[in-house]
């Protein structure tokens, strides 16, 4: 009788505490099995592998594989140069009557096919001040191209292709945009160990060689520095990742200023083993000078050998922080869930990094990964080491090598391609190539949080911009206003500002936050609230350009608006 009293109290307890959590709404103690977040289905077939992604600021995203993968699954009725495709032998083989760039219209859900003259295989990109991607290198007769996308609203804008050659081929080589006027940095590539300037200050500019290439370079498994991680500290100088070690780059003067401990550990963490990268969100609390590195997954050393020869070892669990401002340099270890590389890694409008595609044996390459890894992880900064990582909602569609993602504005998080051979194949393999597109929804987008979330966000007002009412210059201030029905303080409501990156082989390219400093919020009638920002100092700590401003209320964010930071 005493032990069937007991249980019935458990029940009710249990059944309580289980009441209790659902009424919080957006509170952190939201019951863990209701915040896995869902998978949609957008379209069936983009025609296109998604090999590299970016996101415009007319809210269009542009994917794009290599024009050597001969057919896609997109046939053109007419050829770019105006000559029509039959349906002669010849034109079905005819890769010149295939499309191998599209523009996905993210309102519509509808994709229209993109020129591309030279093959952009692994290659990178930047976003320029004036919103035009700044596309860099490729494979073969593209390997020295450059090429530029300005996005536009009447849906009739396509690549065009620059004059002027890169100084180096750039294959597998990665980009970052710098402080001042759109220039950009591109460093390494296959059998390149240097690094050059687009566009270039003169005629006679060439390349400068970079000796930490060569030293991190790892003759037996194809570089394993390849793609090497860049990011832009708040100082100005770029750090570069190859391998398994760091440096920190003067580039005005040339110079390594800083060489940083190696990451603990044996296995490789760039490209083919292909771990990802991704800057921490930067925040005004600390003038934006904190500047913190996350370097997570890879494979196993001998992976790449291992795989020629079917034998796939498990890959890196392992993900290490650093802060690389300061004078102390250490790497925090953690552990993710399960090994993973081939991973992207995306910082979301809550300041944490969701961890999505990859695989967990083996490495990047043709063939050479098995056991894809269909669950995303959801890693929160902020929470104590040991307590970081959250498996997420499972797909049951396996996104491996040349797949890649990009947050969108309202919040989801576009999912496409994944190829792990060298043209269009659907049958008689591991993974197929695979076409479909898709969006994760994180659990904070669900209706149960509509009344936490600011909604009707518009920018009411700039002081000393560049003209345009969204363009903001640096150290400014502006006003923004929404809508709020429910908070539970002010200090629950946190502004963020978001370069969205050009993704490719687990590595997005230039992605960065920042969280904003709020002046003065005041609330109105009927839930309405206005807040003055300030804007980001300068261009070292955020450089020109387009960036995604979101309210977030209690973890909760809001749908996302352009803005663009210029020199006034």
């Amino acid at each position: 009788m005493f032990l069937s009293c007991i249980k019935t109290m458990n029940i009710i307890i249990l059944f309580f505490l289980f009441c209790v959590g659902l009424s919080h709404g957006a509170n952190q103690k939201t019951p863990f099995h209701g915040r896995k977040g869902q998978w949609q289905l957008l379209l069936k077939n983009t025609g296109v592998v998604g090999m590299h992604m970016a996101l415009t600021y007319k809210n269009t995203v542009i994917m794009f594989d290599q024009t050597g993968a001969g057919q896609s699954r997109y046939k053109l009725r007419k050829r770019f140069d105006g000559t029509m495709c039959s349906t002669s032998r010849n034109d079905l083989i005819d890769s010149t009557c295939y499309a191998h760039s599209i523009e996905y219209d993210i309102s519509s859900n509808r994709i229209r096919p993109l020129r591309l003259d030279t093959d952009p295989w692994c290659s990178s990109g930047s976003f320029l001040s004036n919103g035009t991607l700044l596309q860099i290198g490729g494979y073969h007769q593209g390997a020295k191209r450059v090429r530029f996308y300005r996005p536009c609203g009447n849906h009739q804008c396509d690549w065009k292709q620059s004059k002027k050659s890169l100084s180096d081929e750039r294959w597998y080589a990665s980009s970052q945009i710098l402080p001042g006027h759109d220039r950009v940095v591109v460093v390494g590539g296959r059998r390149t160990f240097t690094y050059e300037f687009v566009p270039k200050i003169s005629p006679n500019e060439k390349s400068f060689e970079l000796p930490f290439l060569h030293q991190t370079n790892d003759r037996n498994s194809e570089g394993n520095n390849l793609y090497p991680f860049t990011h832009l500290s708040s100082d100005g100088n770029l750090f570069v990742f190859a391998n398994r070690d760091s440096i920190l780059l003067n580039l005005r003067r040339n110079k390594v200023i800083k060489t940083f401990p190696r990451i603990p550990g044996k296995g490789s963490r760039n490209y083919p083993s292909s771990g990802s990268s991704v800057l921490l969100p930067l925040d005004h609390k600390d003038k934006f000078q904190k500047v913190e590195v996350m370097v997570c997954g890879g494979s196993s050393t001998g992976a790449l050998k291992a795989a020629r020869r079917k034998r796939f070892i498990e890959g890196l669990r392992s993900c290490g922080r650093m802060v690389i401002t300061g004078n102390k340099h250490t790497w925090e270890m953690d552990y993710m869930p399960k090994p993973r590389f081939l991973q992207d890694m995306l910082i979301l409008p809550t300041g944490n990094i969701l961890i999505i595609n990859g695989a967990k044996h083996g490495c990047a390459g043709y063939d050479n990964a098995r056991n894809a890894s269909l669950e995303p992880y959801l890693y929160s900064p902020n929470k104590r080491l040991g307590k970081r990582f959250r498996v997420l909602k499972e797909t049951k569609i396996a996104r491996m090598y040349h797949s890649s993602a990009t947050l969108l504005p309202d919040g989801r998080v576009l999912v496409a391609g994944g190829n792990p051979h060298g043209r269009y194949t659907f049958h008689n393999v591991a993974y197929p190539t695979e076409l479909r597109l898709q969006a994760f929804v994180p659990h904070y987008m669900e209706k149960r949080y509509h009344t936490w979330r600011p909604s009707n966000l518009t920018i009411e007002h700039v002081s000393g911009g560049g003209g345009d009412n969204h363009a903001i210059g640096y150290g400014k201030e502006f006003s923004v206003r929404f809508l709020l029905r429910k908070r539970e303080n002010d200090h629950e409501v946190k502004f963020s500002v978001y370069s969205p990156p050009f993704t490719t082989h687990a590595f997005g390219m230039n992605q960065r936050m920042l969280n904003l400093r709020c002046k003065r919020m005041v609330r109105r009638s009927e839930g309405w609230v206005d807040a003055v920002l300030e804007a980001p100092p300068s261009s070292f700590v955020a450089p020109s350009g387009y960036y995604l401003l979101t309210v977030v209320n209690g973890g909760i964010p809001s749908m996302s608006r352009w803005i663009q930071f210029v020199h006034a």
